[in-house]
């Protein structure tokens, strides 16, 4: 009984030692034909991937394609980890628009001229660059025409505190408070009408207007009463009086007094100033609008010439 016992032990050995001989040859066959088909596959993947760029660069409009396509979609990967603030802003983004800003730094002025700048920012409250613009222009047109600087900047300063898109009741608009409608002709030489409402061109056109008054009238007080629309009335509700008064503060910051910002305007009595019938003789640059000549014909259409 127990010699039978140990002969089925002996073949049962056997039988599992058969069956793990047999496994682990199936096992290392299978593991081989994986392994030679996975070469036969990178193999194939490989020559599909040469044969596909071989075939797109002989296409250049498929190329091209495929190359907008891919940068597409790495472009939009990258957007969507990135901030929307930023995207909004690099959507806006104008890297020329400095080019349309009317307005100089204060250091690049003049001692003079940056002192009246700081002084009217302070006074009208308004940005001190863009009036450094203005100032830096009024002291540029103004000998030119022989218009007092000064003046120029005073007028500016009652007829619109130095807002370049101001417009009266009656239509005067800018910061000399031109009427458009009635000098349209200047404003041409500055691309038309609309130029009213850049800064610079309006002072130049409201500086021709100025010009022309002073010399109908024969004195810069009565030159600005025609500037009003006064010059045929008995009364100009203290216009001059104002922008004598405000010349008067500039001249003296000018100077290098010290002149309150707040300071109230007061009526000054002005000493007629006789003007020459002719213009200066220099003239504006190229481009620039050169002071009118009147005839004697031309005279009478001068009554409200600037509003």
């Amino acid at each position: 009984m127990a010699t039978h016992r140990k002969q089925l032990f002996i073949k049962a050995r056997a039988v599992g030692r058969a069956c793990a001989d047999s496994a682990s040859v199936f096992l290392r066959d299978v593991g081989n034909g994986l392994l030679e088909v996975s070469h036969n596959s990178l193999a194939l993947v490989g020559l599909i991937v040469v044969a596909a760029a071989a075939f797109v660069a002989g296409k250049a409009d498929l190329r091209h394609s495929i190359e907008t396509e891919a940068f597409d979609w790495l472009q939009a990967r990258q957007e969507q980890r990135t901030d929307p603030a930023e995207l909004t802003a690099a959507a806006l983004a104008e890297p020329d628009a400095v080019i349309r800003a009317t307005a100089t730094h204060p250091k690049d002025l003049t001692r003079q001229q940056a002192a009246v700048a700081i002084w009217l920012a302070r006074r009208y409250k308004v940005a001190p660059e863009p009036v450094s613009r203005l100032v830096q222009e009024a002291w540029a047109v103004g000998p030119k025409v022989g218009v007092d600087p000064t003046l120029i900047l005073a007028i500016m300063a009652i007829e619109s505190s130095f807002n370049p898109f101001a417009q009266s009741p009656v239509g005067a608009q800018g910061l000399m408070q031109v009427m458009t409608r009635v000098h349209d002709e200047k404003y041409e030489r500055y691309g038309g009408i609309l130029a009213a409402f850049d800064p610079v061109a309006n002072l130049k056109v409201g500086v021709q207007v100025l010009k022309e008054c002073i010399q109908r009238a024969g004195s810069v007080e009565a030159g600005l009463r025609y500037y009003v629309g006064a010059g045929n009335q008995a009364s100009d509700n203290g216009y001059a009086s104002k922008v004598l008064a405000e010349q008067d503060y500039l001249k003296k910051v000018a100077g290098g007094k010290s002149v309150p910002a707040t300071i109230r305007a007061t009526t000054v009595v002005a000493t007629p100033v006789v003007v020459p019938a002719e213009p200066p003789a220099e003239a504006i640059k190229p481009g620039e609008p050169a002071p009118v000549q009147l005839g004697a014909a031309a005279q009478p259409q001068l009554v409200a010439l600037a509003r």
